[in-house]
């Protein structure tokens, strides 16, 4: 995978993409990155990449010159045409779902954003989405395009030392992840679950499907609205309700 990153601030990523996994990603070539600046695509005379709204308003707009430009320049001698995805807070809301889909992709290109927006026909013209990590505002894109990298990045086949270890986070299942505990079996006092010191492979997958529902009730029932239940889970949730109404 190719990732192209858009940004006035790219010492702000650099450190990201060179430590842990995304480090440990690129040593096995199995993604490599570019940080772009697109103030050098600026034709402007005195470096501006933004400029005042037409009809007045506070703030300063990204213009859409340098970013056609940078794109343009990346894609020119591009057989396919790659996913160009915008930072923004009015993006559809980041999920492990739509990471698992850009996880699919060969190329991705990330335009972070600074001041007070773009132009409109970056959106209209040039991006294929628009994410957004949440539903409050940062300085700028950067932080948010290295979230998506990174939750992309970890899907790549070979990336995680366990190829288990992605299918079972959080959100991957469409379910919160169960309870982990590791040595020492007893800490102060604190004990874990005796099913998972029991050596019987079976019952502690049903308790961990169990704990996984559990503690998707408790903490992100909306989760559980539109998630296909079994009907073992339905009783499971049924006796979980019970015991949560007590």
């Amino acid at each position: 995978m190719q990732i192209d990153i858009l940004t006035l601030f790219p010492e702000m990523i650099e450190s990201v993409f060179n430590t842990s996994i995304l480090k440990k990603a690129q040593d096995k070539n199995k993604f490599q990155y570019n940080l772009i600046n697109f103030r050098e695509y600026t034709e402007n005379k005195h470096n501006k990449v933004d400029d005042y709204p037409y009809g007045g308003g506070a703030g300063m707009v990204l213009s859409p010159q340098p970013i056609f430009d940078a794109v343009e320049s990346i894609t020119k001698e591009k057989d396919s045409v790659p996913r160009v995805v915008l930072m923004c807070p009015q993006g559809e809301r980041y999920t492990q779902k739509k990471a698992e889909e850009l996880a699919k992709e060969d190329h991705l290109i990330i335009i972070c954003g600074h001041y007070e927006g773009y132009d409109e026909r970056i959106r209209e013209h040039l991006v294929t989405d628009e994410i957004s990590i949440g539903d409050y505002v940062l300085t700028g894109g950067e932080l948010g395009a290295m979230v998506v990298a990174d939750s992309v990045v970890r899907l790549l086949p070979d990336v995680l030392g366990n190829e288990e270890s992605a299918p079972q986070d959080s959100f991957s299942t469409g379910l919160l992840e169960h309870p982990h505990y590791t040595r020492p079996a007893n800490f102060r006092g604190m004990k874990v679950p005796e099913v998972l010191t029991s050596g019987d492979h079976a019952k502690i997958e049903t308790w961990r499907r169990q704990e996984s529902l559990r503690r998707t009730y408790q903490r992100r029932k909306d989760l559980l609205e539109y998630y296909p239940l079994t009907e073992q889970d339905k009783k499971i949730l049924k006796e979980i309700d019970s015991k949560e109404v007590k």
